[in-house]
Order: C-alpha cells, then structure tokens, then sequence
C-alpha cells in the first residue's frame, strides 16, 4: 500500500497536466464541433466529415512522432543527455516530411473521398474546406510534437499544461470571429473551425520554440544552431514511431472509416454520429493521459533498468486508469441529456445524440484499460506486437462485427458502435497477454542477473 501510494503521487504529478494538457487540445477540436453546431445543420455535418477524415490521420502521424517520448526518456534514465538535441531535430525534420505527405494526400485524393460520401452539395464544401485549412496546420502542429516531448520528459508535464492552456482561449476567439463572421471578419461557417485551428497551431508552435530557446534545460541554442542528424536516430525513431503510428491508425481509421457506412443514414444520423465522437474524443484524453505519462515514468526506470521499479508503476497506473475509466462511463450515461443539450438544440437531433452516448459508454471501459497498456508497453519500446494486435481486434473484429451486427438486426447506424465496443474489449484484452509477456520476460532476466 505505501509504494501504491508513492507511486500514484508520482504518476498524478506527471499525468494531470498532461490531461489538462491533452483536454486543451482535443478542447479545440470541441469547440470547432459545438460551435459550427450553431452556425448551422450543415455547418456541423460538414466539420464531421472534414474531422472524421483528418483526425485518423494527424493522430496517426502524431503516434509516429511520439517516438520521441519512449527515446528522450530512456536516454535520460540512462544518463546519456549528448544525443538529446539530435534526437529532437531528427524528430522534428519528420515532422515536416509528414506534413509534406500529408498535404499531398490531400490534393490526390479529398475530392475523390468526398465525391464518394454522397453529401449534400454545401456539407461537401464546407467539409472540403475544413480539411484544407487544418492539413496546412500540420507544416506547424507535426514540428512541435518532438520539443513537447522534450519539455515533458526533461522539464516537466506542467509545461506542455501551460502553452496548451493558453492556446485554447485563442483558439475560441478565432473561432468567434472568422465561423460567425463578427469584428468585421468574414463569416466562413465551419471552414472558419479549420482555419481557426491552423491558425492556433502556428501560434502554439511559436510558444514552443521560445520556451525551448530560452530554458537553461533544454539546450535550445544548441537544438537549432545545426542541421545535424544521426543515421542512427533516424532509424531508432522510424523503428519505434512507424509500428507505433500504425496501431493508432488502425483504431483512429476505423472511426473515420465507418463513417462512410453511417453518411448513408441521413445529415442528422451524422451530425449525431459525430456530436458522440466529438465527446468520445474529449473523454478519451484520460486513459490517453494515463498512457502517456507511463510512457514516461516506465521509459526512464527502463532506461536505468530498474525493471522492478517499472512494474510496479505499471501496476499502480492501471489500478488508477481503470477506476478513471468506469467513472467516466458511469457519468456519460447518468449525463447523457445534458451532454446532448451541448451540441444541438433540436429535439430530435438530441434523442439521436443520446443513444449513441450509451455505446460510448461502454467503449470507456474498456479503452480505460487498452489505452494505458499501450503507454507501458511503448516505454518498453514494445510496439511491433502491439500494432498487430490492434490491427487484429479493429479490422478484424471490430469492423466485421458492425457490418454483421447491421445486417442481422434492426440496429441501423447503432450496430457500428456495437462493434466498436466489441473491437476495444478484444484490444484490451490482446493488450493484457501482451504486457503480462514482456514484464514475465523481464522478471526472469532480472533472476539471471541477480544470479549472475
């Protein structure tokens, strides 16, 4: 009981200002949705869709660069600080190239994606133009990502908690302005969300780059005085980060993918569809915060090979991240109306919203127990396995069990968030197999060397 305590001290300092961190972010995404809600049905629609298509992938590419953390930390629990600076570099030279890629993407294949959804004519522009305007966003957000992960593994958490949490006023200014069109800005409805958000993404960028420069820690002069890499950094990050991002895009896709099997059902199916994802995604910053500060706190012990030490915070972080997941359930379902009431003011659009939140519920649970283990497992730099799992209970049962589930009931556009829960509970299992392999694996060389 008194390491549990310890140890959740620990873990709590390093995790809420990431949630707080993470909910600031997610928070303008929040408020592109509820605030085209109320310029309009189609304004709402057409957010959904251009966030639907574009969370899979920045979340993906994010999960990528995120390879930064497991690196930066076990160098630090390592004592081997000199390869900091081109770590971050190499991070942030990807970051751009992803950018790069992405924009690309863009022009090859967003018509073609949404002259295949069937919207209506104003939903598809307005869709067209959100996606526009956040994929020039990521030249800024991908860049940042490496010297976030630097500020949180060598600095601290609550410094990522800080600039986000400035940013997100900003963010909700620009928005008023240019989805409204008041202080003499153009009213652009829900292209105004995206462009708001590209906007702040510069904005947050810049903080980062100034508090780099001029940390005493951080050995930002030294950072971006050169344009130097390691061959050898470049691999250990695609090493880690391409596995890493991939397992994210096979459950991040599905969302955006099943889209395509709910556009069909009508604008007010989607916009409810979507008013759940968009709390789903709000909520889903917890076990995600968990994860990320065991990432963190495993990555540095394992670095100094203090394997028991890493355990035991493994274990003392799930104990949390699942009590935190059955409470967030418990208060999605027991607010369920008053959640609705945020997104909408129609009657009708609110009945739809609130059953979706009862399968949103659900998938809480078990994504309060598959999310954290990821977190410890990519400390342990374990992601090849897990990205097969993933790719194994999303494609491979989550999706199957929607379109089966559809097809055999009456549940409609509901039997997609059946699968979804389905596909989360088989991860969290796979996830748990996974983590009881490699910290068994680790015990028994942990005897050898005590033996030795």
């Amino acid at each position: 009981m008194k390491y549990f305590y310890e140890d959740g001290k620990q873990l709590i300092s390093v995790m809420a200002p990431i949630l707080i961190a993470q909910a600031s972010m997610i928070g303008m995404n929040f408020l592109d949705t509820a605030m085209a809600g109320h310029a309009g049905r189609e304004d709402l629609a057409g957010v959904s869709v251009g966030a639907n298509l574009f969370m899979p992938m920045i979340t993906s590419i994010n999960g990528v660069l995120m390879a930064a953390t497991p690196i930066l930390a076990q160098l630090l629990g390592r004592g081997e600080k000199g390869r900091i600076s081109e770590v971050v570099r190499t991070g942030m030279m990807l970051g751009l190239l992803m950018a790069g890629l992405m924009t690309g993407g863009y022009f090859l294949a967003a018509d073609y994606i949404m002259g295949g959804l069937g919207l209506e004519p104003e939903v598809e522009r307005i869709a067209d133009g959100y996606l526009l305007a956040v994929t020039a966003g990521t030249f800024f957000a991908f860049p940042m990502m490496p010297l976030r992960a630097l500020a949180d593994t060598a600095v601290g958490t609550s410094v990522s908690m800080k600039l986000y949490l400035s940013a997100l006023p900003i963010n909700a200014a620009l928005n008023y302005f240019l989805i409204f069109g008041h202080g003499g800005f153009p009213r652009l409805g829900g292209i105004g969300a995206g462009v708001a958000t590209a906007l702040t993404y510069i904005i947050l960028l810049c903080f980062f780059v100034t508090f780099t420069l001029h940390s005493p820690f951080l050995e930002g002069k030294k950072l971006f005085s050169s344009f130097s890499v390691r061959k050898d950094d470049w691999k250990e990050y695609l090493g880690i980060g391409i596995p890493n991002g991939l397992g994210i895009f096979m459950e991040t896709s599905l969302f955006g993918f099943i889209i395509l099997f709910i556009a069909p059902f009508g604008t007010d199916i989607l916009a409810a569809h979507q008013a759940a994802m968009n709390y789903s995604g709000l909520i889903y910053m917890l076990p995600l915060s968990f994860s990320m500060a065991l990432t963190i706190l495993v990555g540095m012990e394992a670095g100094a090979g203090h394997y028991r030490q890493a355990h035991r915070m493994s274990h003392t972080g799930m104990k949390m991240a699942v009590f935190c997941g059955m409470a967030a359930a418990f208060a999605t379902i027991t607010g369920r109306f008053e959640i609705a009431r945020i997104y909408t003011g129609e009657t009708h659009l609110m009945e739809i919203i609130t059953l979706f939140l009862s399968y949103t519920a659900a998938w809480q649970i078990f994504d309060g127990i598959a999310c954290p283990i990821q977190g410890i497992l990519r400390g342990y730099k374990d992601v090849k396995i897990p990205f097969y799992m993933s790719m194994t209970a999303y494609w491979g049962i989550c999706l199957p069990s929607g379109i089966w589930l559809e097809h055999i009931t009456a549940e409609g556009p509901f039997a997609y968030w059946q699968g979804l829960v389905i596909g989360v509970g088989f991860s969290a299992l796979l996830m748990g197999i996974r983590l009881h392999q490699v910290e068994k694996s680790q015990n028994k060389r942990c005897v050898s060397v005590s033996s030795d």
